[in-house]
């Protein structure tokens, strides 16, 4: 990681001195040779790192070297830090020097004190820049003694190269398990056990080494048809490194659907998990079991016994000892095998040549099963060089790959990981650091990716350039497409594409530990006297610390002030340590979920290298004007503060935020005034803020991506085109005077020109009263451009909705119609082409529902096809409707001319009491997909079709005896 480190000096150095230029600001006289020095030599050894690196595996001595290249360069970046402080401190004082000037003799006594401060300032920055430039002097000397070759530069383009697919992430490829899996599905689903008979549970294990797929066939014979129709409750819980008897109670409560307890006292949460599975027939798999404490096991088993007969429990381990320990017989162990180089090839090659044209896959394939071989039998080192191999295009770089020297080297550790080692060394210096940086997260941890990336970002690992979240992405996206993380959760709704979460195969977390204990040096010499070894070893490797229920003083213990990140999140915090003044180099702090006084937050406005900040959930009732002070803040999240009233106007003065999170802030009454002054603000995150009021100002952020909700002057969104993801418009509308204006207003604001806008709602306030005329003519000038896929429309008052809805150049996918009383009629909405859910909610007016609803006109004479992707369709609380019209006989029986609802799965009535039948020429039609008729308080429909023997019934169901009716 040298080289990642060495490239970020580089780019601070570079960016402190070009800021100092412009600004003005000469706080380093006297160095500047030694800091363009510096640049220069940390330039040329930058090009030899990567040979260094790779040399480091097998010589001791370079590896000693860049272990001190790497801590001294931290030290500089330290130094640095100050610099940088010292510069902020300096344009605060002369800011606050401008604004109090109003004695000359103050002014001037003032300004002589704050001139001595800055020689101190200076004199002490000089001599530390001096002092550690001396040390990496003699670092950088020592090259020259081992040889190390100048590595080819790499282009720029590779770098910021977006990934176009993420394909790899979902392709679960498992080879060669069929047997394995039919085995254990079939020893899961038998009735009776052996040892475990007389607890009422059967214990299965399944051992092997890291990398075989152990929680692969876990997974196969957990989503097993078979298997989820034996038990009543399937709980997976991942153990990893600590076996805590009372959290796993805890989790598998959660895990069964039970409530978790309230407290941790072991007696209440142990009888409360025998409560949950009692007299119920459980799967309980436990993967990656690490224990060699028995009573530990026993404790957590006894529980278990009080669940229904048939009920098993799968171990996953990696030792025998623990399946041993933990009770295990002969026949209960399953030692899973090493694949087959034949099995090998087929998944590696399967990764590896996915894209590549069929014609030359031929030439790989001789020498693809050499490089299979390599992975002696382990699926995880097929997958990983599968994904190394699929950025491969030439013979020749194939055969680099398996003649690459990491495959003789003999050490212990490297041995361990010599596929992964082959994948890191092609990647990045950036991306190297990002990678090995996730190993901070304890093993099955479920990692957020875009908390993660704001970690990258204040680690430095992401630049001081450009975009960082985009950037942030694209690295995330790149470690993806290498295999090298697993167990994806997507998003939902618009982004339901992109990746929410993730974890990491617990080998690939041991070798980014591997990698982070190895870059990290010869401990220094610490003057700590309180902290724990684990914890000076942990803040030395990541600069980290998380999950920490109380600071420790970083007086006594001078590696903790060289932390850059820190988390006290839900740590019962009643105040703000004062120590943590200190931690100067803080760019990321968590404070979130404690309960402490308001003035103390002053403390951590005195962190001015602080990009990051979470106060949320913090019961504050006012943020001091001092917040305007974090001038280097990015992202400030102070949501649901319910008491908040006002944000100050010093809030203003972070022109590098870009990040606003007042989401459930529901006492706050409005933005700042000069909330324009925010030039790089792009995400207002303020749902739940329904008393917000807007300054115009904000019609100037016009590089706003995210604004949850608006409720001001329509016509302050014109230029805001930008905007992305979801939109909630409240609209205000009152008296006869205002509804031109109001019109004009919204056509002012061109929702046809905010082509990222994916999910729009557009509620009108209660006190919303105008013309029928004017309803008509304010909803179709907002109507938003066609890439939409989301449509919410509530309160609307007008008695038709707009003729835009029904366009077949929408590309929305869902649309709900919310107390739109006056409604009396629906549009053709079975002209929209991607359509996949329709819900009308409380339309009290609506009385009929006719043919033109499905697309389709009285004398059409062209093909029809209405509602093509429609899923689910819900009508609710629509207390009048009293008529759906149904389709003719003949288009019932045309299934090549009339197309209708092919894709319906579910349709849902629910408190319509005035509707006698549904439309059974149009259900049959849609039948050989539709799963679920719910009727719920519509009693004539109840009385119609609660018999499945009677004639309605069946006229519905008879082409779809699967049909489950549902009616309360």
């Amino acid at each position: 990681m040298a080289d990642a480190i060495v490239s970020m000096l580089l780019d601070r150095l570079a960016a402190l001195v070009e800021d100092q230029a412009r600004n003005e600001v000469n706080l380093v006289r006297g160095v500047e040779n030694e800091i363009l020095d510096l640049s220069y030599e940390l330039k040329t050894v930058r090009n030899v790192l990567d040979d260094a690196e790779k040399k480091g595996y097998k010589d001791k001595n370079v590896k000693d070297w860049l272990d001190r290249l790497e801590r001294t360069a931290y030290e500089m970046d330290d130094v640095l830090d100050e610099w940088n402080m010292a510069i902020l401190k300096f344009r605060i004082q002369q800011s606050n020097n401008a604004a109090s000037k109003k004695k000359v003799w103050s002014f001037i006594s003032t300004s002589c004190i704050c001139f001595k401060k800055i020689f101190a300032i200076r004199r002490h920055i000089v001599l530390k820049i001096k002092e550690v430039k001396a040390r990496l002097d003699l670092i950088l000397v020592e090259k020259d003694l081992y040889g190390f070759v100048i590595s080819r530069s790499v282009n720029p383009s590779c770098e910021s190269w977006r990934v176009q697919s993420t394909s790899l992430v979902d392709l679960e490829e498992i080879c060669g398990r069929d047997v394995e899996r039919e085995n254990l599905v079939s020893k899961l689903v038998v009735e009776g056990g052996s040892t475990g008979e007389e607890l009422g549970i059967q214990i299965l294990y399944v051992v092997g080494v890291a990398g075989l797929g152990k929680t692969a066939l876990a997974k196969l014979a957990y989503n097993d048809s078979r298997v989820k129709n034996c038990f009543q409750l399937r709980i997976w819980i991942c153990v990893s490194d600590t076996f805590d008897e009372i959290g796993l109670a805890t989790r598998i409560i959660e895990g069964a659907g039970g409530r978790k307890p309230k407290t941790n006292q072991s007696e209440i949460v142990l009888q409360c998990l025998k409560d949950t599975i009692s007299e119920k027939s459980f799967l309980l798999v436990l993967d990656d079991v690490w224990i060699e404490d028995r009573t530990k096991w026993e404790t957590l088993k006894n529980c278990l016994q009080d669940g229904g007969p048939g009920s098993k429990i799968l171990v996953t381990t990696r030792n025998k000892r623990v399946a041993i320990m933990m009770g295990a017989v002969k026949n209960e162990i399953h030692h899973l095998g090493h694949l087959s180089h034949d099995n090998c090839w087929l998944l590696l090659g399967r990764i590896a040549l996915s894209g590549k044209y069929t014609e030359n896959c031929g030439m790989f394939e001789n020498i693809g099963k050499n490089i299979a071989k390599k992975c002696k039998g382990l699926p995880l080192a097929a997958k990983t060089l599968g994904s190394l191999l699929h950025f491969k295009n030439t013979f020749e770089e194939w055969e680099n790959l398996l003649t690459n020297e990491i495959w003789e080297l003999e050490e212990e550790e490297v041995e361990l990981f010599p596929h992964l080692i082959l994948s890191y060394n092609e990647l990045s210096p950036s991306l190297k650091c990002c990678f090995s940086y996730c190993s901070v997260f304890p093993k099955g941890t479920e990692i957020d990716v875009e908390k993660l990336i704001t970690k990258w970002m204040a680690m430095g690992y992401l630049g001081y350039n450009g975009d960082w979240k985009l950037r942030g992405r694209e690295y995330f996206d790149k470690l993806v497409m290498r295999s090298l993380f697993q167990d994806f959760e997507k998003g939902i709704g618009y982004d339901y594409e992109l990746i929410k979460s993730f974890k990491m195969h617990d080998i690939i977390h041991d070798f980014a530990q591997f990698l982070r204990k190895k870059n990290g040096g010869l401990m220094k010499q610490t003057t700590c006297q309180t902290c724990s070894p684990l914890i000076v070893s942990h803040v030395k490797q990541y600069r980290s610390l998380f999950h920490q229920k109380e600071l420790p003083d970083p007086h006594l213990c001078d590696r903790l002030t060289s932390l850059r990140l820190l988390s006290l999140r839900k740590c019962g915090l009643q105040s703000i340590p004062k120590e943590i003044e200190v931690l100067i180099h803080l760019r990321w702090l968590d404070l979130g979920c404690n309960k402490f006084p308001d003035e103390d937050l002053k403390t951590i406005c005195k962190l001015y290298n602080l990009q990051f900040l979470w106060v949320d959930e913090c019961e504050l009732q006012e943020i001091p004007r001092e917040i305007g002070n974090l001038i280097k803040l990015i992202h400030l999240d102070m949501s649901s503060n319910k008491r908040v009233k006002e944000l100050p106007e010093m809030l203003c003065n972070l022109r590098e935020l870009e990040s606003l999170n007042i989401d459930s802030c529901e006492s706050l009454a409005h933005l700042p005034r000069g909330v324009h002054r925010l030039v790089n603000l792009k995400y207002i995150y303020n749902s739940g803020t329904d008393s917000l009021q807007y300054p115009q100002g904000l019609a100037r952020l016009t590089g706003l991506v995210t604004l949850s909700r608006f409720g001001g002057k329509l016509g302050w969104l014109k230029n805001l085109n930008r905007l992305s993801g979801s939109l909630k418009l409240t609209i205000e509308l009152s008296g006869d005077s205002e509804e031109e204006v109001v019109v004009e207003d919204a056509r002012e604001a061109e929702l046809a020109k905010k082509t990222r806008i994916q999910e729009l709602t557009i509620y009108f306030s209660d006190s919303c009263k105008a013309k029928e005329s004017v309803w008509m003519d304010l909803i179709d000038a907002l109507e938003p451009h066609q890439n939409m896929q989301t449509l919410s429309i509530q309160d609307y008052k007008g008695s038709q909705l707009p003729r835009w809805i029904s366009s077949p150049f929408n590309q929305l996918k869902s649309i709900t119609i919310v107390h739109c009383k006056l409604i009396f009629s629906m549009p053709p909405l079975g002209k929209l082409p991607l359509l996949e859910n329709v819900t009308i909610w409380n339309n009290s007016q609506l009385e009929f529902v006719g043919r033109e609803f499905l697309g389709m006109t009285t004398n059409s004479g062209d093909r029809v096809v209405g509602f093509p992707k429609l899923k689910k369709l819900a009508f609710w609380n629509c207390t009048k409707w009293n008529k759906w019209e149904d389709i003719t006989a003949e288009e019932e029986e045309d299934c090549v001319a009339v197309i209708l609802m092919p894709r319906l799965t579910e349709l849902l009535i629910i408190n319509c009491e005035c509707l006698t039948e549904l439309p059974h020429r149009l259900l049959r039609k849609a039948s050989a997909s539709l799963k679920l008729l719910n009727i719920h308080c519509s009693t004539q429909l109840k009385r119609f079709y609660a018999n499945k023997e009677g004639l309605p019934w069946k006229s519905i169901s008879r082409h779809n005896p699967h049909l489950e009716l549902r009616h309360h």
